[in-house]
């Protein structure tokens, strides 16, 4: 009798230690897999963010959301995270505080008020980038502060939309073949030459030899960057046609302008 009762507490204790183990087992995998989630969730948290702000209160392009995707196609490419939005309630110190750069993707007029404005010029004064793509030179007229910020204002273009040019850049290296790039576009005149301001690098000019309705004369800048009380800015005049947004140069134009925005280039 002793025996069997010793055979069956041995029994007991060998189907205890398995039901252990197995129980054990699901813990032990699923930690990686939680481990796994947070890591990427900081990751996500810390990685460097901009801002691309669209809102319109006066032409309003059919391109911006073309433009939208591929800034969004080159954040990824440079390890950036990006907001798009239109609401200019993100114009507050705290949540500037989040983002390297903020661009102006073709806004029209006036699209902050004043607390908003003094939110952007502190993020600027802070170290904080600004990029600025077509329209955004048709924008914040009666702000002066925003008229150094973007370089030049719009004046005008030439009638019926789209002519054909040609861009020669600072580096020729943004071509394949060094050369003059043809491109399609609208092609904005200025109210001034921004060539000549303080610290300010002019990038492209437009041959409006090539054309009939530029107002510039023989120096047409049409994207230029420079270093702006404290943090950067960048501005092309290219990007009314949504079809240009597919070019292999003006991506590349784009992504340099973006990472001079963020600060992680000092190249324009």
């Amino acid at each position: 009798m002793k025996s069997d009762f010793l055979r069956i507490g041995m029994w007991l204790a060998l189907c205890g230690a398995a039901v252990a183990g197995c129980q054990h087992q699901p813990a032990a995998s699923a930690a990686p897999a939680h481990a796994g989630s947070d890591a990427t969730a900081i990751a996500s948290a810390q990685s460097p963010r901009i801002l691309v702000f669209s809102r319109t209160r006066g032409w309003r392009h059919d391109s911006i959301p073309t433009a939208i995707a591929t800034l969004r196609l080159l954040a990824t490419q440079q390890g950036l995270q990006m907001d798009a939005s239109e609401d200019p309630g993100l114009f507050t110190p705290q949540s500037l505080a989040r983002y390297r750069a903020v661009v102006f993707a073709s806004t029209t007029r006036d699209v902050l008020d004043d607390a908003q404005q003094a939110a952007l010029q502190a993020f600027i004064r802070d170290g904080g980038g600004f990029m600025g793509i077509h329209a955004a030179a048709d924008t914040e007229y009666d702000w002066p502060w925003y008229g150094e910020l973007v370089g030049a204002w719009f004046a005008n273009h030439p009638p019926d939309g789209l002519r054909s040019s040609q861009v020669t850049f600072a580096d020729a290296g943004m071509t394949d073949d060094g050369q003059p790039w043809p491109v399609t576009d609208e092609f904005y005149n200025y109210k001034r030459n921004p060539r000549g301001q303080p610290q300010l690098q002019v990038i492209a000019t437009l041959d409006e030899s090539r054309y009939e309705g530029g107002r510039m004369g023989a120096d047409h800048p049409i994207a230029w960057c420079r270093p702006w009380q404290g943090g950067r800015s960048w501005y092309t005049g290219l990007g009314h046609d949504a079809a240009l947004y597919a070019d292999p140069v003006f991506r590349r134009h784009l992504a340099r302008g973006l990472a001079f925005a963020t600060g992680s280039s000092s190249r324009c």
